[in-house]
């Protein structure tokens, strides 16, 4: 039997994909690997949770094509509602297309679909762990 009462650890993301198959696949490769994930099946859902999740959000996961949106818009509204959280894209279309069409920045985090969960996971430890260095000393 599972102790649901026990405190999560590891970091949180925030997974916004809108495909229900990779969606769910991609949670349990990130919760196998200790991650806490938080899920959103678009970019309202995504800054609703950002707004009222009580914790911390340490990387937003997001899909650069949703519905409605792009993930690089998304990424916008949502540093405007938690400005420390880090961001990495994830898509099946290559970085360099998505960087001349203006969605992501150069230098953005990204990770190309198809991937393993060895590669997501050492990408978003990366990111954090670039992002702690950074962080000015208490």
């Amino acid at each position: 039997m599972w102790n649901t009462s026990a405190p999560q650890q590891g970091p949180v993301v925030l997974l916004v994909e809108d495909d229900e198959d990779l969606r769910d696949m991609t949670t349990q490769m990130l919760e196998l690997r200790g991650f806490q994930v938080l899920v959103a099946t678009d970019a309202v859902t995504a800054i609703t949770k950002c707004k009222v999740h009580e914790g911390k959000i340490d990387v937003l996961l997001t899909d650069l094509g949703l519905p409605g949106v792009s993930g690089g818009e998304l990424a916008r509204s949502a540093h405007a509602v938690r400005p420390g959280m880090e961001t990495v894209y994830i898509s099946g279309m290559p970085q360099e297309i998505a960087i001349r069409r203006g969605i992501i920045k150069r230098g953005a985090s990204f990770i190309a679909k198809p991937f393993t969960a060895d590669q997501l996971a050492g990408t978003l430890r990366s990111v954090l762990a670039q992002h702690n260095s950074n962080a000015p000393a208490p």
